[in-house]
């Protein structure tokens, strides 16, 4: 007898590495002719712009360039002055089943740096940028789902819901945002523009169909130099929206969005009088859909005409346990060693986000980098770096596996207090924890050969349940159907022969 299978196939992605890369990068270079001598260096911010993502046999690759600005104290003149430094870097992690056909999710984040002064001509600059690096492999499995014409070959078949929860989809769409930023009629209009920092935020996401809808702004800082040498800070919200393509999921499904900077151009408008800064940003959108799914399996068949040899297969899979955002407040008091005048500018970075346990807890650790820029008691204008660490409680089984992203939510707040400064502000803590589950389905059903049975065999059996055995178990071995059972011992369901003395038919 040749039984066919009925197939449900599942398409999907399987997480193979997910970790966070620190890439360290230092260049020595010359200060170009037109900027003066470098009296003494103040700070070092800058940006961090992905240029590309690869997998290979065994790693997966991710470039990008480091684009640093060196402030400084000039020898002779007043104000602020900078330098532009533009570092390219490649890192790489190593993982198991990595392969060409794998999708690499990245986002590249500006760490630290710190710039030495060789003389007041030349400058030895460290940068560091943290990259998180998530690599997906396909899926593709068909689980038998039923026997095709099970009653016409007289085929019993027991079928099971599974839930579980599956990366469908890994997309990505790049897209510009080219807008500009008018300063403030309060402040002095620009003389130079000495650095720009950009958080891109998305704010809202939809799936529609097969289109996922998000928005969300890019938060423009810049910092430049006034008219009368003062330093200024000026920003905008840049909002954006946008259309994504996305196939074979629900509008149930949730999505984790990440977006990436890949180039950025900030000008001082030719127009304007020095209050018009041009900006033309080139950002990568990068999607992972995981949606929830009820998998209806073919887990037991037999035949009650004639014995099937029937083989299983096991599908690992994951079960989506809890998925959500966590916000937390953070305050700090900074001791700077020195008396903090007025706060010039101030920005946040989150550099990793680590994972630990305590019991039954997962605990979600953000180290964040913190810069401030502030004017001393004598007018100068000085910088303090410090990382702080922000935890976040969850209540989760140790067995679990958790993918997390953090971002801050607003602006960071720094304002002088006391021998230094108080910091204040929040960060949103993206989290999915995941559960492994096995799922065991048949995969081929073949005739098989009659077991031998010493002497003459009852037709009718009586019997109770043993624990833990179920109706399907006693009829598959038998060779009768729960229906013949509960028919011949006038049960309302099969929930009543639990504890009852049962008139078992038998078919052959």
């Amino acid at each position: 007898m040749e039984l066919e299978l009925d197939r449900t196939q599942l398409n999907g992605y399987t997480a193979l590495l997910d970790t966070t890369i620190f890439q360290e990068e230092t260049l020595e270079m010359i200060v170009p002719d037109a900027c003066p001598d470098i009296l003494r260096v103040v700070d070092t911010g800058g940006k961090v712009l992905l240029r590309g993502r690869e997998a290979m046999d065994g790693r997966a690759e991710v470039s990008g360039t480091i684009r640093a600005s060196v402030l400084y104290v000039p020898d002779g003149e007043n104000g602020i002055r900078h330098l532009d430094v533009v570092i390219p870097f490649t890192c790489a992690a190593e993982g198991s089943g990595i392969g060409p056909g794998c999708t690499v999710v990245a986002c590249a984040r500006f760490r630290r740096a710190d710039t030495r002064a060789v003389n007041p001509r030349k400058v030895l600059v460290r940068a560091e940028a943290a990259v998180d690096l998530t690599v997906f492999s396909p899926i593709r499995e068909n689980i038998c789902c039923q026997v095709l014409e099970a009653e016409a070959n007289h085929v019993e078949q027991l079928t099971e819901k599974q839930e579980v929860c599956i990366t469908a989809c890994v997309q990505e769409k790049p897209f510009t945002i080219s807008e500009e930023i008018t300063f403030s009629a309060g402040k002095p209009a620009a003389e130079e523009l000495l650095r720009s920092r950009v958080a891109l935020v998305c704010g809202e996401s939809k799936l529609i169909g097969n289109k996922l809808i998000f928005k969300g702004n890019a938060n423009v800082t810049v910092l430049y130099r006034g008219e009368d040498n003062g330093i200024y800070t000026a920003g905008g919200e840049l909002p954006f929206s946008q259309i994504m393509e996305i196939s074979g999921v629900g509008e149930g499904a949730d999505c984790a969005l990440s977006l990436a900077l890949t180039s950025c151009d900030c000008q001082l408008s030719p127009v304007g009088d020095g209050r018009i800064v041009s900006l033309n940003l080139d950002v990568l959108s990068q999607a992972v859909v995981r949606e929830s799914r009820t998998l209806e399996v073919l887990a037991d068949a037999y035949s009650t005409r004639e014995p099937l040899t029937a083989q299983w297969d096991t599908y690992p899979m994951e079960v989506c346990l809890d998925a959500g955002v966590r916000s937390q407040n953070a305050r700090e008091a900074w001791d700077t060693g020195t008396h903090v005048r007025d706060v010039t500018d101030c920005c946040l970075s989150v550099s990793q986000v680590t994972r630990s346990r305590e019991g039954d807890r997962l605990i979600l650790t953000a180290q964040v980098e913190v810069m401030v820029l502030y004017l001393g008691e004598d007018g100068g204008c000085y910088s303090a770096q410090r990382q702080i660490s922000v935890p976040c409680s969850l209540e989760e089984p140790e067995s679990c596996r958790c993918f997390s992203r953090c971002e801050p939510a607003g602006d960071v707040y720094a304002t002088p207090a006391g021998g230094g400064l108080e910091l204040r502000f929040v960060l949103d803590f993206h989290y999915w924890i995941m559960a492994g589950r096995q799922v065991t389905a048949v995969s081929a059903l073949e005739p098989g050969q009659a077991a031998e049975e010493a002497g003459e065999q009852p037709s009718l059996v009586l019997r109770m349940l043993d624990r833990g055995e179920r109706l399907w178990d006693v009829a598959k071995r038998y060779g009768t159907t729960i229906a013949d059972i509960i028919s011949a011992n006038e049960l309302a369901d099969e929930s009543a022969a639990v504890g009852k003395l049962l008139l078992i038919p038998r078919k052959r």
